[in-house]
C-alpha cells in the first residue's frame, strides 16, 4: 500500500465552532494519535483528503507532511455528514516503516455461484496483523461454482505474503445456501408486514382470484337450490 502525501496544518482551535468554521473553508479537523506522544490536532485539504482516502480503502495510508516533517499515519475513524457526504473529522495513528498493526480487512466476494442458491456475507471483514505499508485494500473470495452447503471459513482465506490472519480460524466468513422460493419470500414479506401493522391492497391478481373464488361459491349455491326443487 503506498501512501499518499498531504500538507497538513497545526491547529490551536478547537470545538464545534472551531470545527465548523475548518469545514466551511473546506477543509477538515483532524487529529493523529500514537507512539507515546501527545495528539496532534490539524487541518487537512478537504477534496485532497477526500480522494486519497477513497484511493486508499478502509484502512487508508498517508503520509501528512506537518510543520515540513513527513509523519506516516493509518486512518482510524472517519466521520462523515449523513446528508452533504462530506467529512467531518479524521482519527489518525502515527506508525512508522515497517511496523507491523492489527486491522480489519474487508472481504469481497467474486464469481458467480451455482444455480439456485444464495450467498450470505456472514463476515464482511476479518482481523489481519500487517506492515504498516503492506495492508490488503480487501481480501477476495471466489464463490465461482460453488454448490449449496459451502462454507467458507477465515482459516480458508488466501492472505498476501506478510499478512496474518488474527481472526477465529473457524469464523464463517461467507455461506452458500438455497435460494428461497418465490412463495418462501412472500409468506416472510407478509409475516413481516404484519408483525409491523401493515396493511397491503390486495394486488389485481387476488382480486381476481377473490372473484373467480366467490362465483364459483354463487354457482355451487344456485346448483344445490336447483337439486332441491
Amino acid at each position: 500500500m503506498s501512501a499518499e502525501k498531504i500538507t497538513a496544518e497545526t491547529r490551536t482551535e478547537f470545538g464545534k465552532g472551531a470545527a465548523r468554521r475548518i469545514r466551511r473553508e473546506n477543509k477538515v479537523p483532524a487529529v493523529v494519535y500514537g507512539h507515546g506522544s501527545e495528539p496532534v490536532h490539524l487541518t487537512l485539504p478537504g477534496h485532497e483528503t477526500m480522494m486519497a482516502l477513497k484511493h486508499g480503502g478502509a484502512n487508508a495510508l498517508l503520509e501528512l507532511v506537518i510543520d515540513g516533517k513527513a509523519q506516516l499515519a493509518l486512518t482510524k475513524q472517519v466521520q462523515v455528514d449523513p446528508i452533504r457526504r462530506v467529512l467531518e473529522h479524521i482519527d489518525f495513528v502515527a506508525v512508522k516503516r515497517g511496523e507491523k498493526v492489527t486491522v480489519e480487512v474487508p472481504v469481497v466476494v467474486v464469481g458467480e455461484a451455482a444455480p439456485e442458491t444464495l450467498v450470505v456475507t456472514e463476515n464482511a471483514a476479518v482481523e489481519v496483523e500487517a506492515e504498516a505499508t503492506n495492508i490488503p485494500e480487501q481480501i477476495e473470495v471466489s464463490v465461482e461454482g460453488a454448490e449449496v452447503g459451502t462454507q467458507i471459513l477465515a482459516s480458508d482465506l488466501q492472505l498476501p505474503s506478510g499478512v496474518t490472519l488474527l481472526a477465529d480460524a473457524e469464523l464463517l466468513v461467507v455461506n452458500v445456501t438455497a435460494a428461497p422460493t418465490a412463495a418462501e419470500i412472500e409468506a416472510e414479506l407478509a409475516e413481516a408486514e404484519a408483525e409491523a401493522g401493515i396493511e397491503r391492497d390486495p394486488s389485481d391478481e387476488e382480486i381476481a382470484e377473490a372473484k373467480a373464488e366467490a362465483e364459483a361459491g354463487d354457482a355451487e349455491g344456485e346448483s344445490a337450490e336447483s337439486t332441491e326443487e
